[in-house]
Order: structure tokens, then sequence, then C-alpha cells
């Protein structure tokens, strides 16, 4: 024995008790080494080499690309009309016999080729006149027209510039960078801090409109941490099927969900099972966070396994019938009869793991029957999903802005990187061009004019 260790007590029974708690803790350790992608929230990229993939599909003996009977898929020709020159191209000969060949062919097949031209920026000068009056000896400059800029460049360049840091993820150095390769313009990196905050400024009005709309529709909401000056914070998102907004605030609470969707909100939220949604009383839990969860039960390897493979089960027949759902091969009326039986063996399931002996296990199952009407929520209402992936998705492309910038500096890069995402994931959701969006709004703060609406069209609107 080691001189420093603590002596063993003579009491046999507590030695028992402590090789079971050191058991229990050895357990605990275990479970945390092994968690992974597939039982737990840890995004695929971490997972250690030793996770093993899914195994490969088996070779099916077809040949690579599209199968005899498939649908081809190519890119659209630009229509005649925009094309800038055009060649008719003609064979001289017969391929066949040599013949001389004449004519035209009605319906040419047609190739083009895109390519951009050389990049020059428009350069517009305003020469400012100072003159001085005669009569008192005055001297009055000119003014700059309504709707030109006070800075060196004008609406569309700032919204580029800001689209390559709220869309492509870039940095202030590599946008002065490829400013310099693409246009041949000299920018400072504290000029592109200053463009992308006028950006934020002029999509201020309309990010706050899609937040009102938000508050008014079903929607899946998500969070995952962020950097404001080197403070932790979080970053929210509420998506809906045509409208997404996101919010950084220095708080997990429920404060910010309550803040993004209003007090009074009384549609469905699909989200996980973290408490700070529980205020909302119509909601859906997320499927796939609960077959993670299942999945770390039978990780475990304990009492509590077998009641993971009995609710990962269920889990897959219910998948089963809602993939039916969503193709058409099934009747939604079809899915609530079969949900019946299906709902009951799950709760049998989740209270009798709520006994078991592994208390990860026993707490999950509690947990869970406690929120167990949440589960069911889209069977009976159209237009809900099961997951809640959505959300998941739009926030990956804020978790790679956040590992290539660590975070924001500051509460106006705060609001910057919330409204770039709230934009840039709306207008994709909408099918509408990004970059038309963002010059449209910053020419409306110059010339003072409303900003365009990023509110879906009319008849989304007036939809329960």
């Amino acid at each position: 024995m080691r001189p420093d260790a603590a002596p063993l007590p003579d009491d046999v029974a507590l030695c028992h008790q402590i090789i079971r708690e050191l058991q229990r803790e050895v357990a605990e350790l275990k479970a945390r080494l092994n968690q992974n992608s597939s039982n737990s929230s840890k995004p695929p990229s971490s997972d250690p080499p030793s996770v093993k993939r899914a195994p490969p599909k088996r070779p099916t003996g077809k040949k690579r690309g599209g199968q005899p009977g498939h649908k081809p898929h190519r890119r659209d020709l630009v229509s005649p009309e925009k094309v800038a020159a055009s060649f008719n191209i003609k064979p001289e000969v017969c391929r066949g016999c040599g013949a001389v060949l004449l004519g035209d062919d009605p319906e040419p097949l047609r190739h083009q080729v895109a390519e951009l031209p050389p990049i020059e920026p428009v350069v517009t000068e305003y020469r400012l006149h100072r003159l001085t009056c005669e009569e008192c000896g005055e001297r009055t400059c000119g003014q700059l027209p309504t709707g030109v800029p006070r800075g060196a460049f004008g609406p569309r360049l700032q919204a580029v510039l800001s689209l390559l840091a709220g869309a492509y993820r870039l940095g202030k150095r590599p946008i002065q960078s490829l400013a310099a390769d693409l246009f041949g313009l000299t920018i400072s990196t504290g000029m592109v801090c200053k463009l992308e905050r006028a950006t934020s400024d002029s999509l201020e009005t309309p990010v706050e409109e899609l937040r009102e709309y938000v508050r008014t529709r079903d929607a899946g909401a998500d969070e995952t941490s962020w950097r404001e000056n080197r403070s932790k914070a979080w970053l929210w998102v509420a998506v809906t099927q045509v409208a997404t907004v996101f919010t950084i605030a220095g708080t997990r609470g429920a404060k910010v969900i309550r803040e993004m969707l209003g007090e009074n909100y009384n549609r469905v939220l699909t989200s996980d099972r973290w408490t700070a949604y529980t205020w909302i009383k119509r909601r859906q839990l997320c499927w796939a966070h609960l077959r993670r969860d299942f999945q770390a039960m039978i990780d475990r390897e304990n009492s509590g396994s077998g009641f993971g493979k009995s609710l990962l089960e269920l889990s897959d027949q219910l998948f089963h019938w809602w993939h039916r759902v969503r193709d058409g091969t099934l009747a939604r009326s079809s899915l609530q009869k079969y949900v019946g039986p299906l709902r009951h063996t799950l709760r049998e399931q989740l209270e009798r793991g709520a006994e078991c002996s592994c208390k990860k296990t026993a707490g999950t199952c509690r947990k869970l029957l406690k929120q167990e009407s949440f589960l069911w929520t889209f069977v009976w209402i159209e237009g809900i999903e099961p997951t809640n992936n959505d959300a998941e998705r739009v926030l990956r492309h804020a978790v790679l802005w956040r590992k290539s910038s660590g975070g924001t500096d500051s509460e106006a890069g705060s609001r910057f990187v919330e409204r770039m995402l709230s934009v840039v994931a709306t207008a994709r959701q909408q099918n509408r061009n990004v970059l038309e969006l963002l010059t449209a709004c910053c020419r409306a703060r110059l010339d003072g004019s409303a900003a365009p609406s990023l509110l879906p069209a009319q008849a989304e609107l007036v939809a329960a």
C-alpha cells in the first residue's frame, strides 16, 4: 500500500459499498469516453478513429451515374436573347461518303460556354466645387447628391464584401486580399469592418420585421455556444418554413427564446429537451435526439441496454411509417391508427426503464415520461416534422463561421453576424438572390427609402 493512501475500513459491508461506488464511477467514466456522434450531441467530426462508421453499401453491379430510365439533370441553357455572341458550325462533308453537305438544321445542338470578363470597378467621380461669394466672401462647397455614399464604395460593392463574410465566412484579411485580386481595389481591414457595420444597420428593420413574422408561425429552435469579446455567449436560431432568425445572447436561459418567440407564443415549437423550452405549451420533441439517447443507453452495456435497444427498434418502426407518409404511400390517418399501439408499448418500456439500476438510463426515461405527450405532435398536426433537423442544418453554417473566426469582438459584430445569418438563410429558403437583396438594403439606407422586405409572399402571410 502506498504510504499516502487512505486506510481501508475493517467493515466488510462498508468495503462492498466503496467497491460499488467505484464501479459506478468507472462505468460513468467509460460512458463519457464512449460518447460520439451516434449517442450524444457531439458532431461526427469529433469522433475518434475507433468509432465504427456505417458499413459500405454492397456492390450492386450497376454502372456509376444515372441508370436507364433516369431523368437526366442538365445545366439550363441561357436564353438566346441573353447570349452575347453565337456561331453556326456546319459540317462541310458527309462523314459517311464524303459528299458535300448543304442546308440548315432547324434544331441544331446548342453548346454554350460561360466566361467572366475582366472585373473592373466602375468609378464615378463627383467634383465638389468650392466657390467664394463675391458679395460677402463666404466660401461654399457643393454637396453630394442624395444616395451617393460618403465613403469610397458603392452599395453593391458593400453588399459583395459583406456577403463574403456573412455567406462565405471569410475574415477581414482574406476579404482584403480578394478585393485586390478580383477587383483591383485597395481596401483596409478597418474599412471592411466599417462596411460590415453599415450593412448591419441597413438590415436592422427587415430583420426585426422578420422576427415578428416568426413569432406567428410553427418553428424549430436550437442553440449553440458562441464567443463575444472572449466571453461565453450563445447563438440561438428559430426556423420556419420560409424564414429564419438568429440571435446572439449572453445566456442559454429561457429568457432568450421568450424574447425571440414572444411571451404569448401559441404555435408548435420543435426542439430538443433543453429546459429553456419547457414553458412552451405546444411542442414536438426531436426524435433524432431521442435516438441518440437510446443509442447511449445501449452503449453503456448495463441493465439499461435492453431498454435502449427496444426503444430504438420502436423508433425505427415509427420512422418507417413516417417516411411512407412523406412519399405518399401511407395515409396520415393510417399512421395515426398505427401509432396507438406503438405509443402504448413505448410508454411501457419507458416506465420499466425508469426503474432500472442504471441511474442515467432511469433518469432519461423518467424525463421522457414527463414529456411523453410531446413525442407525437407531428402525427396529428400536418406540417410538423418529427425532428429538429432544419434548425440544426442552418446552425452548421454558423458553427463553421465560429470555428474560423472564434466568435465576435463586440456587440456590434454580433449584430452583424445574427442579421447576416438571418438574411442569408431566409433568402435561400425563399429562392431569392442574396446579393441583390443586400444591395437593395444598402442602397435604401443611402437614399433614405424603405428597405426591401424579407417576408414571404402575401399568400404565405395570411396562412395559419
